[in-house]
């Protein structure tokens, strides 16, 4: 509570319950003018330029900022009953991508005013991956291999959210589906939706869903229809995500999360070349 102490005292906040310790962050459910909100204090520069966005946002397509500074934010808390994860693996996965899709939809949409000035590039936040291919080759050299391809050839970029998936999508009641937890990246749009087909795995391998090939084939119809996106291109940003996911987890010793992001990139290289 130390950490957050400061901010309750600044904001004129009451907490309910005990904090919730993050790896990169502190969470604090709370009450702010009479409104249940969420303080969160993160540690990492990469979490600040998320914060910006958030701000940026106001509130279409992710959750309101109420408060917030280069380490902090208070935002509306998700009250809404509905998760993205459980309709996955409950027969609901079509309606979850496509919810998903949605919000990034709305999250990509032009705004009237210029986005925050240090959202990170793509390239720099590739730059976990190259190592990982020359140390562990295979299936990682060709994922290295898509994400420069694409980065060489890079279409508009635009402010990305840089982590959307089923975890950091919520239900907020009566304001529909929101993103949280941004990440703040620059780049194209694609990278945002690639993270969709590793998900919820990551969050719980004990219960499949986009390891499954056919459930693969399905969100693929269904982003690259909702999105407009090429499938080709589409398929490129999948294995190129996966590789980079599979190195940060591999640098962490995590290795069947490895597997699940590397299951994922070959479903996605034998669909590109078959």
């Amino acid at each position: 509570m130390k950490n957050l102490t400061p901010y309750i005292e600044r904001w004129n906040l009451t907490a309910e319950g005990d904090p919730i310790l993050r790896r990169s962050s502190r969470l604090l459910r709370v009450r702010h003018r009479g409104q249940a909100a969420m303080l969160r204090v993160s540690t990492p520069q990469e979490e600040h330029s998320g914060t910006a966005l958030m701000q940026w946002w106001d509130g279409n397509g992710a959750a309101r900022v109420f408060q917030h500074d280069d380490r902090a934010l208070l935002m509306e808390l998700a009250e809404g009953t509905r998760c993205l994860a459980t309709m996955a693996r409950n027969g609901e996965d079509d309606a979850a991508c496509r919810i998903i899709c949605g919000v990034a939809r709305q999250l990509h949409s032009p705004r009237p005013t210029p986005p925050p000035l240090d959202l990170e590039p793509l390239d720099v936040r590739f730059h976990a991956l190259w190592p990982a291919s020359d140390r562990y080759g295979g299936v990682m050299h060709r994922c290295a291999e898509a994400a420069r391809f694409l980065l060489d050839h890079p279409q508009e970029p635009i402010p990305l959210h840089g982590d959307l998936h089923h975890g950091n999508v919520l239900d907020f009641g009566s304001r529909g589906w929101l993103a949280i937890d941004a990440v703040g990246v620059l780049g194209e749009r694609g990278f945002d939706y690639a993270n969709i087909f590793a998900n919820p795995d990551l969050d719980d391998a004990s219960l499949p869903v986009a390891t499954l090939p056919d459930r693969f084939t399905q969100r693929l119809s269904i982003v690259t229809q909702v999105a407009q996106i090429e499938p080709k291109r589409m398929l490129q940003w999948i294995i190129a995500w996966s590789g980079l996911s599979a190195a940060w987890f591999l640098e962490d010793d995590e290795q069947q999360s490895a597997e699940i992001d590397l299951t994922v990139a070959r479903l996605a290289i034998a669909a590109l070349e078959g």
